[in-house]
């Protein structure tokens, strides 16, 4: 007979609120025989918290994909991964013994950072990955599906994912993409426009199949972000970045809130009749 004891794993912050609910939580799931509470090697992933707490879930847990299903439980603001509220635990609890849900995916972004040692690093990022110098202007090319397209004056360049299309990204001026949309979107830091220096100023939409290359011409030290992780790498040939071949798995609620309703609560509010 096949187990169908489902491990799940609760992550949490550390905010008051967060702990109420987690604990709250892990009192419903421990009577039933067919959930186990652990970390390791999880079915189910649930984060209590908000966007940020999901994000470093993503990360604890991105090399099991192929095996493990996400769930977000805010305890604050309506997040664009969190979809359960923190009242509806009666809820989450049903649709994990009933094992229903809507089940929803979104794109990964892939970075491969190619080392002039010939080395090769491997990031993923859920929301964006951003190439910047700190220190001075960064200079890089930028080749998008091997075709040269600007050579690049400025703070650094974003690449983001649909989703993330709403954090960063769109501080930065860049557009709101439905994650239904498989592309990613490359936006500038702050580009040097004059008579002498020229980019195309505004962000690009990248369809799924593309690469998208940063050939900085320093072999100095560059600041890679990869959503909330900061990294310092030296003597790099190329940043290479194209949508991963494995999506991030969602298990949503039933209620699920769609994405323009999350881009309108977030930035704008209810609308009201005049």
């Amino acid at each position: 007979m096949k187990n169908t004891v489902k491990r799940i794993a609760l992550i949490v912050n550390q905010r008051p609120r967060s702990q109420e609910v987690f604990q709250k939580l892990s009192r419903m799931l421990r009577p039933y025989k067919q959930f186990e509470l652990s970390r390791k090697n999880p079915d189910i992933v649930i984060s209590i918290g908000g966007d940020g707490m999901l994000l470093s879930a993503f990360h604890r847990y991105k090399d099991q994909l192929d095996k493990v299903r996400f769930i977000g439980v805010h305890t604050g603001h309506l997040g664009f991964y969190t979809d359960y509220r923190d009242f509806e635990l009666d809820l989450l609890v049903q649709n994990l013994l009933l094992d229903q849900g809507a089940q929803i995916s979104y794109p990964l972004l892939q970075i491969k950072i190619h080392y002039q040692s010939g080395d090769i690093k491997e990031y993923l990022a859920l929301n964006e990955a951003t190439v910047r110098r700190t220190d001075r202007t960064m200079v890089a090319d930028l080749h998008l599906n091997q075709v040269p397209f600007e050579r690049f004056r400025g703070d650094g360049i974003c690449i983001s994912t649909p989703t993330g299309s709403t954090a960063y990204n769109k501080s930065l001026g860049g557009s709101v993409l439905h994650p239904t949309i498989e592309a990613l979107q490359v936006t500038e830091v702050a580009s040097l426009n004059n008579r002498v220096y020229r980019t195309l100023g505004s962000s690009v939409i990248v369809p799924r199949k593309d690469k998208i290359e940063i050939l900085p011409l320093s072999d100095s030290t560059h600041t890679l972000l990869v959503d909330n992780h900061v990294y310092q790498v030296e003597q790099v040939s190329r940043f290479e970045c194209q949508i991963y071949h494995r999506k991030i798995p969602f298990m949503a609620s039933s209620k699920h809130t769609s994405f323009w309703e999350r881009v309108r609560d977030s930035f704008i509010g209810e609308v009201e009749d005049e």
